[in-house]
């Protein structure tokens, strides 16, 4: 059994062997690279969406797989507008530093609303975006004028059972933000951002390759928060509760988002 991103048609293929595969080819090219640097919903929040988004090109369904033999990605000509009722706050919100590591994350150890609890062990922000994701969303990022910040954090639960990562990032515009959610909802397999393996001093096994997981994301006014999560020891069962987990946590770092993003919202 896998299990996955709810309501997205994949047809007869199973999205999530893709997906796995697709996780350890970028944590080898992330090996191969130097390390991201340390920092420091589900209600979809979008204050700002975008008015639509529109696709030129690639395969049916907005995407186009790279060839295994090219040396970069061939994604879709995307672009992306704002809405007409666009609210007249938006240049004073978008005029603001992007929000940092610890805005995002600012607690070690999280409780919920709901009683639960987590415990933050790793987090990691960059400039560098690119380090951090799959190429295909490197290359449909670089078609807009950039991401500013990739800041993500590892998360366990109270019985250290769970690997939970939380990313968010954060871009110059609302059409970036708003072009990167709409593709990676469309195909969260191709345009993802890679879960982080925990480091050694928290005590957490890997997560054994070809391990099932759920995979969200959500948009806030200039960012897109993604949320992966897996059971630490690879294993398929309890469905109901790492999808809770992760969409807890993803609800939690979009909350952070928000809370500094758009204050009026809270």
């Amino acid at each position: 059994m896998t299990f996955g991103d709810q309501g997205t048609p994949y047809g007869a293929m199973d999205p999530y062997t893709q997906w796995v595969v697709e996780q350890e080819r970028i944590r080898r090219r992330r090996r191969n690279r130097r390390a991201v640097a340390a920092g420091v919903g589900v209600v979809l929040v979008a204050a700002i969406t975008a008015g639509g988004v529109m696709y030129a090109g690639g395969d049916e369904g907005g995407t186009a797989a790279a060839s295994p033999s090219s040396t970069a990605p061939v994604v879709p000509s995307v672009t992306a507008s704002l809405p007409s009722d666009a609210p007249s706050s938006l240049p004073s919100l978008l005029a603001r530093p992007v929000i940092r590591p610890e805005q995002a994350f600012p607690e070690k150890s999280v409780r919920l609303s709901d009683g639960s609890r987590y415990e933050r062990v790793d987090l990691v922000s960059t400039e560098d975006c690119s380090e951090g994701m799959a190429p295909e969303l490197a290359a449909l990022i670089a078609q807009g004028q950039g991401c500013e910040r990739l800041t993500a954090a590892l998360f366990t639960d109270a019985e250290r059972r769970s690997q939970v990562t939380v990313t968010v990032l954060s871009f110059k515009t609302v059409q970036d933000a708003s072009t990167v959610f709409g593709m990676a909802s469309m195909d969260p397999v191709t345009y993802q951002v890679v879960s982080l393996d925990p480091p050694p001093s928290a005590g957490l096994p890997t997560v054994p390759p070809g391990s099932a997981g759920v995979f969200r994301r959500v948009m806030t006014v200039r960012s897109v928060v993604f949320a992966n999560g897996q059971w630490g020891d690879g294993s398929e069962a309890d469905e109901a509760a790492i999808t809770e987990q992760t969409e807890d946590l993803l609800r939690y770092g979009n909350d952070n988002v928000v809370a500094y993003e758009d204050p009026s919202a809270v």
